[in-house]
């Protein structure tokens, strides 16, 4: 079965510079392009897929935006703050920020060790603290924060997720507290949740995606592209802020 989304020909972000991190696949790259084909010119951070990262940046271009991709990792302080900073310098300003880098570590809670905690905590939500601080410090009025969380935020399915669902829901918090802090100076910040989509991380077709599929109400993984839409929509909503959107085919329904 295939499943087709239709993409908006609006340029409703034309003029709008945007930098959506972990940015060279999934969920990163499928945003990159959604926001391109709106009309923003796009950065996107990468770790270890350069060539991906050149094939978005190459699509991006192709759409008549600039592209631009570089290299950071979202666990590294001066990586997670400095993207922000070059993305702004090479795009001329940054109005958008897409906190997408992430890292999944799943397994019995009594197995993960301190180095497993540091980790996952390092990028998944000081990566994302710090790419916002710096994101804030320079964006104009108008600016949007969107993170990526997970729907195992509101719903854990089963064990092994601790950690990862632990470190995915201080974003929310997150969130909320950005969206009160930044909204006198009309920058927003909001959080969506995907539940099981098809991407190389999580395919459609692997050992777990029956079992996945069917917590689902509508009964099927989604799609990076159903993702990235309701990422558009925030980057251009202008009343909308600190609050959660889930894109789970009813995860938590």
């Amino acid at each position: 079965m295939t499943h087709q989304t239709t993409h908006t020909t609006e340029k409703n972000l034309l003029g709008r510079a945007a930098l959506v991190t972990g940015g060279s696949r999934g969920i990163g790259a499928a945003t990159a392009l959604r926001l391109a084909r709106e009309g923003a010119d796009v950065a996107v951070t990468y770790v270890n897929g350069k060539e991906a990262a050149g094939d978005v940046v190459r699509a991006v271009e192709a759409l008549g935006r600039r592209g631009v991709a570089l290299r950071a990792d979202a666990g590294d302080p001066e990586d997670a703050a400095g993207a922000v900073t070059a993305a702004a310098r090479e795009l001329g300003g940054l109005d958008v920020l897409v906190n997408n880098a992430g890292v999944g570590l799943l397994g019995p809670v009594e197995t993960l060790t301190p180095a497993d905690v540091d980790r996952v905590l390092a990028v998944n939500v000081r990566g994302v603290f710090l790419a916002s601080r710096a994101a804030a410090a320079v964006m104009p009025r108008g600016g949007r924060i969107i993170t990526v969380g997970t729907c195992m935020t509101q719903r854990v399915p089963g064990p092994g997720g601790t950690l990862y669902a632990m470190s995915k829901s201080a974003l929310v918090g997150l969130t909320r507290a950005l969206a009160r802090e930044l909204g006198e100076r009309g920058i927003t910040a909001n959080i969506v949740h995907p539940g099981p989509i098809d991407t190389d991380m999580n395919p459609a077709d692997g050992p777990y995606a029956q079992g996945q599929a069917a917590m689902t109400a509508l009964g099927r993984f989604g799609t990076a592209e159903e993702v990235a839409e309701t990422i558009a929509h925030l980057a251009g909503a202008s009343y909308v802020t600190g609050a959660e959107f889930s894109v789970d085919g009813g995860h938590a329904a």
